[in-house]
């Protein structure tokens, strides 16, 4: 028998009431995660997979079901002890959600100043990160000031300010050019060889899933249709979901390709 993943969801389904009526999101997950994996979680639009991410730290609370990191079941925490145990794992967004009245240097001191720690380490641990995320020049520079992927790592930085044991990445390359995707991704392999941090990270890019992560799984309708390493997945896709990634993927990369003595 092999170790216990570090992350285990168990039946998670989670649904939404609207004016219209009931809108199941998830039916039924179940999903392992190991420590230390880079694991991409895909699917197209309203699939799932951000409300699933935001179980696992429980943003959403879901209506049944399990969600373990570690040797703790984050769905039965109380709300004390759920908001001690939010600061180990951090979260990352698409719109980098920063406060623009304040520093950088603020924003990332931002969630050690909610947990109390005094100023002297507060100041040690956020230049500690900024080294890390390459940022330590804009230290004193304000949100407006920054280019998009600056920003990103910003939100990273904030995202470690309480050395988390999992970072939860919910699209954060999807506002992002080609290049700045890939220094994003570059950061975030090197966070997790240096740190050894899990990561979650949620997307509909396929080539994000491809470059960055070891194992995967793909999100249909509320339902996880096929899992495994990125690599199986990639050169024998079970789904039509994933076959359909790979087809688009494919042809977009074709409408690129510069023929000889043509442009594009």
């Amino acid at each position: 028998m092999g170790s216990e993943p570090f992350i285990a969801v168990r039946k998670l389904k989670k649904t939404f009431h609207t004016h219209e009526g009931a809108l199941e999101v998830l039916k039924g997950i179940d999903l392992e995660i190991d420590r230390g994996d880079i694991y991409g979680i895909i699917g197209f639009s309203g699939a799932g997979k951000s409300t699933l991410l935001r179980c696992l730290n429980r943003l959403e609370s879901p209506d049944s079901g399990t969600v373990t990191i570690g040797d703790v079941e984050i769905t039965a925490l109380d709300k004390t002890s759920l908001n001690g145990h939010r600061q180990k794992v951090g979260m990352i967004f698409q719109q980098f959600n920063l406060f623009d009245s304040r520093t950088v240097y603020r924003n990332v001191s931002f969630p050690l100043e909610v947990a109390g720690i005094p100023k002297a380490r507060i100041r040690t641990r956020v230049e500690e990160i900024l080294e890390l995320v390459e940022l330590t020049d804009k230290i004193n520079c304000h949100p407006g000031q920054l280019s998009g992927g600056q920003k990103q790592r910003v939100g990273i930085a904030r995202a470690l300010a309480n050395q988390p044991d999992v970072l939860l990445s919910d699209e954060a390359t999807s506002a992002l050019d080609p290049q700045t995707t890939f220094s994003i991704l570059e950061l975030l392999k090197d966070i997790n060889r240096k740190l050894g941090l899990t990561i979650v990270l949620v997307t509909h890019e396929l080539e994000v899933i491809k470059y960055a992560c070891t194992k995967m799984a793909v999100i249909q309708d509320g339902v996880i249709i096929e899992k495994g390493d990125v690599r199986s997945v990639f050169l024998n896709p079970k789904s039509e979901t994933s076959k359909q990634f790979i087809k688009i993927n494919d042809e977009f990369l074709k409408d690129f390709v510069v023929e000889e003595g043509g442009g594009i």
